[in-house]
């Protein structure tokens, strides 16, 4: 973005310098607009199931912000001479519901001719302007909390190959279509520091947005990541996802290691779809927080420690 000369506005209270979830545009003393758009291609065979997931995943950006979306926008890429149209509908169907679950009102959307499938949300939010929640308020001694496991697209790539259990995906399909909602206000009422959703830059990826824009370094338990537990079976055999390379290559120079990963490290980049919040409370109001502490932060460079 270094050559794009991008507007300067005051009332534009989170914008592209932080690479945080959405942007927050202050309309008033008291309101201010979340205002996001993400679109994924299938992660699951049904298409009911795959449009759940595909609006948790666009919400979960204003979750991330601290805020509540009120309405959306269908975005859609259909193959109208290849799939029937009732996979469409079904898929619809699926956003339907879970908008009306997020008590999220959908206002129209648009649709275009594509050979590849994809379907998403534009979302917008509100949030009071002095309660926006961003990546960049990481401080030394937050612990981090993670609300959704890891191994998403570890179970996706056993799936495509055939080698999952059924109850398998299904509890990942349950996972992917889970609101971060409950999570969210609840890092709110205990004065949340940061928080970023963890989607398909992995873990990883998304703790050092978090760890560059509040100028700490993260540190990881790692064995106190909440995982999949057949994903690491999956693992084992060599069932990872191709973009969890990718990013491990991507990030590897940000992260030190205090100790042998073994077979759990590739948790650490595997992409998620609709993954959880990765969320930094001050200590003091951590205590009975219900999702899984994972580490914390600490002094020190823009940088991933796994311990």
């Amino acid at each position: 973005m270094e050559d794009l000369t991008l507007p300067r506005d005051p009332r534009l209270l989170v914008g592209l310098a932080t690479g945080d979830d959405a942007g927050v545009y202050k309309i008033r003393e008291d309101l201010a607009l979340i205002q996001t758009i993400d679109f994924i291609t299938p992660v699951v065979d049904d298409p009911f199931l795959f449009g759940q997931i595909a609006v948790a995943n666009a919400l979960s950006d204003v979750y991330a912000m601290g805020g509540d979306p009120v309405t959306a926008l269908n975005v859609v890429c259909f193959p109208a001479c290849q799939l029937d149209m009732t996979v469409l509908k079904a898929i619809l169907a699926g956003g339907l519901e879970k908008m009306k679950e997020a008590e999220v009102i959908l206002v129209g959307g648009h649709s275009v001719d594509d050979l590849e499938l994809k379907y998403g949300l534009s979302v917008t939010g509100v949030v009071h302007p002095e309660m926006v929640v961003t990546n960049a308020g990481a401080r030394p001694g937050d612990l981090l909390f993670l609300t959704k496991p890891l191994g998403l697209g570890i179970v996706a790539t056993a799936v495509k190959g055939g080698l999952a259990h059924a109850r398998v995906a299904r509890r990942a399909g349950e996972i992917m279509a889970t609101l971060n909602r409950e999570a969210s206000r609840a890092m709110v009422e205990r004065g949340v520091h940061a928080c970023t959703d963890v989607t398909g830059f992995g873990l990883v990826g998304h703790a050092l947005e978090m760890a560059r824009a509040s100028g700490v370094t993260l540190e990881v338990e790692l064995e106190r990541l909440p995982l999949i537990e057949e994903a690491v079976d999956y693992a084992s055999m060599g069932l990872i996802p191709g973009g969890a390379y990718d990013n491990q290559e991507c990030y590897k120079a940000r992260v030190e290691y205090s100790r042998d990963p073994g077979d759990l490290e590739m948790f650490l980049y595997d992409p998620q779809t609709s993954g959880g919040l990765l969320i930094a409370l001050p200590p003091d109001e951590a205590r009975g927080f219900p999702w899984p502490c994972i580490g914390r932060a600490v002094a020190g460079e823009s940088k991933i420690r796994i311990v």
